[in-house]
């Protein structure tokens, strides 16, 4: 297969068969990150935060058992080889959640919406794509890397590989008993909302999506020539990757991330239409309009300022335990409810 296809094609199958799987998870298991958000603090029903926890923590035991079995090291991943800078996190986070706010939809949502035939969400998707790539290595990209410069960590950039030698545990078993723990908090955790078994598949099969790109990609840089980075999903520049390959494919490489966009957009297709659910949507109000190229505009420059989206910081990085993985999420969410309530109440905080 490798030899028929070559190294990128490779990365760029394995994106599409993980992809598609997160494509069937947005459409038949209603995996959203908005969607999650909006529930918790306007339906008072946890049930998709649950499902949320349930896909972290799956994905972090699946990874550092992966770990453990020699499968695919940690730090091979730029999550964890890279130093973080709090500050980008804090405010990438924040300007993510708040556009994704107002476009009603993170990376992933909409590209899960746009195969589900919303040219709205197609809209998000081109501007956040081109967003991106404009903030890492377009016109923004000198003022992101002066103020946010990245470079090589002297040490794992991550909370397991801290704590194992500091308690006397093997790193993988930290991460495995800490993914245990945000399961079964998840589960039966003191918050509204029950996770049913389909919440549970779901949320699972999620985790199981992201470990199995860290696998995959590791094993082909393992035994490859090329040596291809180890990756799994996030939703931010590849989607600019995604677009720049389109125009450009003759003098581009396929990649893990172009594959895990259109797998995304497949997945997502095969889910409404097994559903019923396809159909095109267009947005006939100028203001939504505006409101969502603002959003997408804000996700691109956020997602590539904090080095993930709510997938690539909230579940790939996670599955790590990366430093930049918890802050990044909880600056999200704090995003995302501003936005929220900016929409509902006309205020962006609450008035005395």
């Amino acid at each position: 297969m490798i030899a028929l296809i070559g190294e990128p094609g490779f990365a760029a199958l394995i994106g599409l068969i993980s992809g598609i799987v997160l494509g069937l998870a947005a459409r038949l298991g209603r995996f959203c990150t908005l969607g999650a958000i909006e529930d918790q603090l306007y339906g008072n029903d946890c049930t998709r935060l649950r499902m949320w926890g349930v896909a972290i923590g799956s994905a972090m035991v699946l990874s550092f058992v992966a770990m453990a079995l020699g499968l695919v090291d940690p730090t091979e991943s730029f999550y964890l080889s890279e130093t973080w800078s709090l500050a980008a996190a804090i405010l990438g986070g924040l300007a993510f959640g708040y556009g994704m706010a107002l476009a009603g939809n993170c990376g992933y949502g909409a590209l899960a919406r746009a195969g589900g035939g919303d040219l709205r969400s197609l809209v998000i998707v081109l501007v956040m794509g081109l967003a991106a790539y404009a903030t890492l290595s377009g016109p923004l990209a000198g003022l992101r890397t002066s103020l946010f410069p990245r470079m090589e960590a002297t040490a794992p950039q991550g909370i397991a590989h801290v704590l194992g030698p500091l308690i006397g545990m093997p790193i993988w078993l930290v991460g495995c008993v800490i993914g245990v723990v945000i399961i079964a908090a998840s589960i039966v955790g003191p918050v509204h909302g029950v996770i049913r078994l389909g919440g549970l598949i779901w949320g699972t099969i999620v985790g199981l999506a992201i470990a199995f790109a860290w696998i995959a990609t590791s094993w082909l840089n393992q035994t490859g020539f090329d040596e291809l980075p180890v990756v799994s999903h996030t939703f931010s520049a590849p989607i600019g990757e995604f677009l720049l390959y389109v125009m450009t494919s003759s003098g581009a490489h396929l990649s893990f991330g172009i594959g895990s966009v259109a797998g995304v957009v497949a997945g997502a297709f095969l889910g409404s239409f097994e559903r019923g659910q396809f159909r095109w949507e267009a947005c006939d109000d100028p203001r939504e309009l505006r409101r969502q190229i603002m959003g997408a505009v804000l996700m691109g420059w956020g997602a590539v300022t904090a080095s993930g989206c709510s997938i690539g910081q909230g579940l790939s990085a996670f599955s790590f335990l990366a430093f930049s993985a918890p802050v990044t999420l909880i600056a999200i969410w704090i995003g995302a409810a501003l936005g929220l309530r900016k929409l509902m109440t006309g205020y962006l905080l609450p008035t005395l």
